[in-house]
């Protein structure tokens, strides 16, 4: 059974940082592609960033780019994002996802499909 457990959410005053972990049991992250998504309050959920694990290559939404950092370690099998300079509108819970082939309740992003998901953390930026 897949389980992607994130931690590392809670309050932050804008400008500080937090590290989220994404936790991931049942399936290697090597070899695959690792995301972070993000839910507002009363607004979709949108992707955040994602990494190749065979090559390190990332990708990062316009919003967080120079801010927010993803990377993992395969042996520990678990995700990161650091998120930096946080702002107010950086409030959501975030979730941590792994491609896979269609599921129900998965999302694409761009050509990627995320099948498997975490239950989130909660990250709220005060200004």
């Amino acid at each position: 059974q897949v389980q992607l457990v994130e931690s590392g959410g809670g309050p932050v005053q804008a400008g500080g940082s937090l590290r989220l972990s994404c936790k991931v049991s049942g399936l290697p992250i090597s070899s695959n592609i690792m995301g972070w998504f993000r839910q507002p309050p009363g607004q979709e959920r949108e992707g955040v960033a994602y990494i190749y694990t065979t090559e390190t290559t990332t990708h990062y939404a316009d919003s967080v780019r120079e801010r927010f950092t993803v990377s993992y370690d395969n042996d520990k099998n678990t995700v990161y994002l650091q998120m930096n300079s946080l702002k107010p509108e950086d409030t959501a819970t975030y979730y941590c996802a792994a491609r896979s082939s269609g599921r129900p309740g998965g999302r694409l992003w761009g050509r990627i499909f995320f099948g498997y998901w975490g239950q989130g953390t909660q990250v709220s930026v005060s200004s």
